[in-house]
């Protein structure tokens, strides 16, 4: 007989918490913050054929689908607690949910973020994770406090995602190792939890990349009112995407999406501090650019020269 609803989430889902007063299983699980600290919540959705291919590991999906939430956490500076699962299926199909639940659970035990409730039912394959975290009042990570004169960071590489994906459309081509490099950017991103929490009182503002450099940026220049000049050049690459022809090498890093990593600005003062958070958190760190008191978004190459931002960020509804 196939599994019902309520025998697939104690079977796959159901677990024991040590943190929330309640885990799986009640109309609602109760957990509070430690004292001092604020609540830090964020919701993301990951639809099939929008957001992953249908050929993607289960094991992966299920890393992916926390790993996209963990990295909200992340540039917000906030420690994760326990998170929540809404999932609905085509149909019950346990060899996918065992893989699923093991790639899901194992990063959520990485980070101690304990399954504390949800809800499934049958659908298309869709996938909506609630996370929360906490951080000391008044310490979290902004958009919005960039200062003009703060040097620009980002963690990690950039563009791998987008270089599997077009090796996915058949615009590019890349065989063994290196595709199985950059497609494991894409399909299994590591949330970079342990950099946002070390830059707490030393980053000015933060955001995650998830739908490219310059249009997450952008974000944050919006809110903080001010503008920036990036070198196109300066934004970190892995040796793959550098074995690509310059232009690509450009679309991947800057407007790629999918990498999970964070861009981050900080006073000039703050940079050997900032060494300091990345050696802590494990993460390489590179400055590619400053903020400036004149709106708007200017990029130069390694020369000094002017490059046309003719690059387009993801958009849900216009993509």
């Amino acid at each position: 007989m196939p599994l019902g609803e309520f025998d697939l989430i104690a079977k796959f889902f159901t677990r024991r918490v040590t943190r929330a007063a309640l885990g799986v299983g009640d109309d609602c699980a109760l957990f509070a913050p430690t004292i001092g600290m604020q609540l830090a919540v964020s919701s993301d959705m990951l639809v099939e054929g929008r957001h992953f291919l249908p050929t993607v590991a289960p094991q992966r999906l299920g890393h992916k689908a926390l790993a996209v939430n963990l990295s909200d956490l992340a540039a917000c500076g906030a420690a994760p607690m326990a998170f929540t699962l809404a999932l609905a299926l085509p149909r019950v199909d346990e060899a996918f949910l065992a893989g699923f639940a093991q790639g899901l659970l194992a990063l959520a035990d990485a980070h101690g973020c304990e399954l504390i409730g949800g809800d499934t039912t049958q659908g298309p394959l869709n996938i909506c994770i609630t996370v929360f975290g906490e951080v000391p009042v008044g310490t979290a990570l902004l958009r919005s406090g960039a200062q003009a004169g703060d040097d620009l960071y980002v963690s990690g590489t950039l563009g791998d995602a987008r270089l599997a994906l077009e090796v996915f459309r058949g615009t590019l081509a890349l065989e063994g190792t290196a595709f199985d490099a950059v497609r494991g950017a894409m399909e299994q991103p590591t949330p970079r939890v342990a950099l946002g929490v070390a830059l707490r009182g030393v980053a000015t503002s933060a955001i995650d990349v998830s739908d490219g450099l310059l249009g997450d940026l952008a974000h944050v220049l919006r809110r903080s009112g001010v503008g920036a000049t990036v070198d196109v050049d300066a934004v970190p690459r892995s040796a793959v995407l550098r074995a690509q022809p310059l232009v690509w090498q450009r679309t991947c890093t800057l407007a790629g999406g999918d990498d999970y990593e964070l861009v981050f600005t900080a006073a000039p003062h703050q940079a050997d501090t900032v060494a300091a958070a990345a050696r802590l958190a494990q993460v390489h760190v590179t400055r590619i650019g400053r903020i400036d008191a004149a709106a708007g978004l200017r990029l130069v190459d390694d020369a000094g020269c002017n490059v046309p931002n003719t690059f387009a960020s993801f958009d849900h509804f216009n993509a």
